[in-house]
């Protein structure tokens, strides 16, 4: 692929400062800024619920859509939306999918009752959904496949992971020091950046001739939509509601009829070929287990920290310092030195079981517990996700046609997305039926203990799959290129 023709031409014709390598920093540096504020949104919100819910009269119920709201529509329309990039061209669909983003996220920061926030959260959750696919489309196009797409996508991995407790100090910062409506605020200057920079370095697509699958379309997107509903309704009231297995019903009724859909279809949205590899539909299952595990964990750890440790919002934030540290440390450790030298299953084997580790010593924390005591617990799963969500993230896109590369974008988004959700809608109810909803202390300690015992199982049931599914072989075997100092875009 050679170097796009830019807006920009001719002042890089004219100075000569952009050079190849500079453009294909400034592109990475795009598209690490997108999902970096796609990821922090879904938790630098968590810590101004309190101000928000005093400032726009939501009620104890409602307050909860302030985040799902968010969650239901970037989850729903993640396939439509990577199929948008395919079609339509990635770069024109990510600087759409951004901007409507960073007007949504505008909005939300000087909404005036509690209608006008939720509606810009949806809309934040549509932007999310068309940009996320493209900007991963993106990164997997300009960089070719080796060493210079592992460091690409060991950057990309530590923001991934890393954004989610970056977005709980970064929310506990502004909400103390300045205000709630500077979780939203905040987006606006760093989208404008990332804009800019997108506009000068992506390289341009054109549209596809191909035509626009509207019944997958139609169907998995409903189909996603619902199943998150079902599951996020679940964790706040419960399985057994009628609304609840109604969803879930719904939308496996819908995905079923996707997938007839899709096996049929002449252009589908998601082509089953990209299930046809054993080790990519795998590393699909694998990466909504690690975030199954990791987000329940920093559910309930969050809570416990502020209510039986007594941490402010803002120590609660930096509490997870270490482990955002321990997650960009070992993908930079993995994407330099360890992928190419070891098999991807011995990786992901090491990952998920540090990862394990750490949930399970965890579990044995009481209302006695200092942070000095769950610091390694907290660096054993940082290293675990770091180590894992690399090696997750190549297996899923390796061996990908160009023209499939919007779709396998979208399909690492959803796991990640329906990780999330799932994760804490299956650890609430865990942690319900161990009796920590009873309102004590004791009790809320004994219920997070036996969600994290449940976290720990499921990590090690990934291990057992990674163990079965994937490769004995370096990665460096099954893709022979040429080792290079610097990011090249593919040339």
């Amino acid at each position: 692929m050679s170097l796009p023709s830019l807006s920009m031409s001719s002042l890089r014709g004219a100075s000569g400062v952009l050079t190849p390598q500079r453009i294909a920093a400034l592109a990475l540096a795009a598209v690490l800024g997108c999902q970096l504020m796609v990821v922090v949104d879904a938790t630098i919100v968590n810590v101004a619920l309190p101000d928000i819910q005093r400032a726009l009269g939501f009620s104890s119920a409602n307050l909860s859509w302030v985040l799902n709201a968010y969650t239901l529509t970037f989850g729903g329309l993640l396939l439509l939306g990577a199929r948008m990039g395919d079609i339509l061209g990635r770069r024109r669909t990510f600087l759409a999918g951004l901007s409507l983003f960073v007007v949504a996220s505008m909005v939300g920061g000087v909404a005036t009752d509690s209608a006008m926030l939720l509606a810009s959260r949806a809309v934040q959750g549509i932007g999310a959904a068309v940009a996320a696919p493209a900007a991963l489309a993106l990164l997997m196009t300009m960089f070719p496949e080796g060493r210079p797409r592992n460091r690409a996508m060991g950057l990309f991995t530590a923001v991934s992971v890393g954004g989610f407790s970056l977005g709980l100090v970064l929310g506990g910062t502004l909400v103390q020091a300045l205000d709630w409506r500077w979780v939203f605020y905040v987006n606006v200057p760093i989208g404008l950046l990332v804009l800019l920079l997108g506009a000068i370095a992506l390289p341009a697509t054109g549209r596809a001739s191909k035509r626009f699958d509207f019944i997958g379309a139609a169907s998995s997107t409903l189909g996603i939509g619902s199943l998150v509903y079902g599951l996020v309704n679940a964790a706040s009231n419960g399985w057994a509601k009628p609304v609840t297995i109604t969803a879930l019903l719904v939308g496996a009724a819908l995905l079923v009829g996707f997938v007839v859909n899709e096996r049929y279809a002449a252009e589908p949205i998601t082509p089953l070929r990209l299930f046809a590899n054993v080790s990519r539909s795998s590393a699909f299952a694998g990466r909504l287990v690690m975030v199954a595990g990791m987000m329940g964990m920093m559910f309930f750890l969050t809570q416990f920290m502020q209510d039986v440790m007594k941490f402010s919002p803002l120590m609660t934030g930096l509490a997870y310092l270490p482990m955002t540290a321990a997650v960009f440390s070992s993908t930079q450790l993995s994407a330099r030195y360890l992928v190419g030298r070891f098999s991807r299953r011995m990786l992901l084997m090491v990952g998920f079981g540090l990862a394990a580790v750490g949930m399970l010593w965890l579990s044995g924390i009481d209302t006695s517990t200092s942070y000095a005591s769950i610091v390694v617990p907290f660096i054993l799963i940082g290293l675990g996700g770091g180590t894992s969500f690399l090696s997750l993230t190549t297996a899923s896109l390796a061996g990908v046609a160009p023209e499939d590369s919007g779709a396998a974008s979208g399909l690492v988004n959803t796991m990640q997305q329906l990780g999330g959700t799932l994760g804490l809608a299956v650890l609430v109810a865990v942690f319900g039926a161990a009796g920590g909803g009873a309102g004590s202390t004791h009790a809320f300690t004994a219920g997070t203990q036996t969600a994290f015992l449940v976290a720990g199982v499921i990590l090690i049931a990934g291990m057992l799959l990674m163990f079965l599914t994937q490769g004995d072989r370096p990665e460096a075997e099954e893709v022979e290129v040429e080792e290079s100092g610097e990011l090249e875009l593919v040339g």
